[in-house]
C-alpha cells in the first residue's frame, strides 16, 4: 500500500477542478516482433508479449515521458513534455494482447493556484508514478525537469487534475536548473522494505564518483541514495515490481539513434545511503526502439508481472511513440 499523509490527502481533494480535458483519436498499429523473437518468445531475460506503435492527428499527442495506472481494466495516464496528461485506457485483446489505446483525452497541467502553467519552462513533466490509500489510487506524482519540482495532483475516476500540490524535496535537486534533472520518479509498494516512499532519481546529477544522484522521501526511509548505469546510458524512469524489487530504464542517445537497458535491483538494495547496481533483464538499439523514457508495471490476468515501456517522441516526424511490454518469468 502507498500512502501519502491526510492532510495532504484532504488538500488534494480540494484541488480538484471540473475537467477541461480534450478528446483525442489515436491510432495504433500492433508489433510482433522484437529481437528477432516472436510473440510469446524469450527476448534476454524476458518474454516478448507485443507492443504498438501510436499516432494522432492532434498536435497535442506525443511526448510521452512518463507513464502509470490509475484503476481498473488498465486505465492509464502518461504525462508530456508540454505539460498535459495524457489519460486512457489501454487496450487488449482475448489473448491479453496490447492492441490500442481508447478513449484518450488531454488535459493541460496546472500549478498551485490552479492557474496554466505559464510557459514551456515550467511544464516539462519527465515522470509519473501513483499514490495509492488504502489499496486505492488516490492521487499522482509527477516529476518536472528544468524548473525542477515534483508535485501531486488529485485523481478522478483514474483521471488527474485540479490544482498541484508541491512536495518538498532536497534543495540541491530543486536548484538544478536542465533538462537532465528529475527523469524517474517511483512509489514503493507495500511488499518493499521502504513501503511509501519515492526514489527520486536524477539523469545528470553525479556524485563523487560518477554515480546518478537520487533522494529518498519517507517517514523513516529518506535520505541520498546513488545508482550506477553503464557508461552508454542515462536512468530516464523506475518502476517497483510487487516484491519491492526496483526497474530502471536506462536510454542512450547516438547521432539519430537510440538504445536501452533495462536494470534490476534488488529489493534490500533500494535503501539511503547505498549505491544501487542492478542486473541487465533487456538491451536493445537501433530500430527496435526508440527515445525509451516511460515505464509501468501491472499484473497480468493470469498473473503474469508485465513491464510496458514506452517512447518520447520529443513531437518529432521521425520519432515514434512506441509500447513495448515484456513478461517477467517466474
Amino acid at each position: 500500500m502507498r500512502l501519502i499523509a491526510a492532510a495532504g490527502i484532504m488538500a488534494l481533494l480540494a484541488g480538484v477542478q471540473p475537467a477541461a480535458a480534450a478528446e483525442v483519436t489515436v491510432s495504433a498499429v500492433q508489433i510482433t516482433r522484437f529481437k528477432d523473437s516472436a510473440l510469446d518468445q524469450p527476448v534476454d531475460k524476458l518474454i516478448w508479449r507485443g507492443g504498438i506503435a501510436m499516432v494522432s492527428q492532434e498536435d497535442t499527442f506525443g511526448g510521452l515521458s512518463g507513464l502509470t495506472f490509475t484503476g481498473a481494466d488498465h486505465r492509464a495516464v502518461f504525462v508530456s513534455d508540454r505539460g498535459n496528461f495524457v489519460a486512457g485506457q489501454l487496450a487488449y485483446d482475448d489473448a491479453n494482447r496490447l492492441f490500442g489505446f481508447i478513449g484518450v483525452t488531454i488535459e493541460p497541467m496546472r500549478n498551485s493556484k490552479g492557474d496554466l502553467l505559464p510557459r514551456q519552462y515550467a511544464r516539462d513533466a519527465e515522470s509519473v508514478d501513483t499514490v495509492y490509500r488504502d489499496g486505492l489510487p488516490l492521487a499522482v506524482r509527477v516529476g518536472f525537469e528544468n524548473l525542477t519540482r515534483v508535485a501531486d495532483f488529485a485523481l478522478s475516476n483514474g483521471v488527474p487534475g485540479g490544482a498541484a500540490r508541491e512536495v518538498p524535496i532536497p534543495d540541491w535537486l530543486s536548484q538544478l536548473r536542465t533538462n537532465r534533472t528529475v527523469e524517474s520518479v517511483c512509489v514503493a509498494p507495500a511488499g518493499s522494505p521502504i513501503a511509501g516512499s519515492t526514489l527520486l532519481l536524477a539523469e545528470g546529477a553525479f556524485d563523487a564518483d560518477g554515480n546518478h544522484r537520487g533522494w529518498l522521501l519517507g517517514q523513516s526511509d529518506k535520505g541520498p541514495v546513488s545508482y550506477r548505469s553503464s557508461a552508454a546510458t542515462d536512468p530516464t524512469e523506475c518502476a517497483f515490481l510487487p516484491n519491492g524489487d526496483l526497474l530502471v530504464l536506462e536510454r542512450g542517445v547516438s547521432f539519430l539513434s537510440f538504445s536501452m537497458a533495462l536494470r534490476r535491483v534488488p529489493a534490500a538494495e533500494v535503501r539511503a545511503g547505498n549505491v544501487m547496481a542492478g542486473e541487465v533483464l533487456l538491451s536493445a538499439g537501433g530500430g527496435e526502439v526508440d527515445n525509451m523514457e516511460s515505464m509501468a508495471v501491472y499484473t497480468a490476468k493470469d498473473g503474469e508481472t508485465r513491464v510496458v515501456i514506452g517512447s518520447d517522441n520529443n513531437f518529432n516526424d521521425w520519432q515514434r511513440s512506441l509500447l513495448l511490454e515484456f513478461g517477467l518469468p517466474q
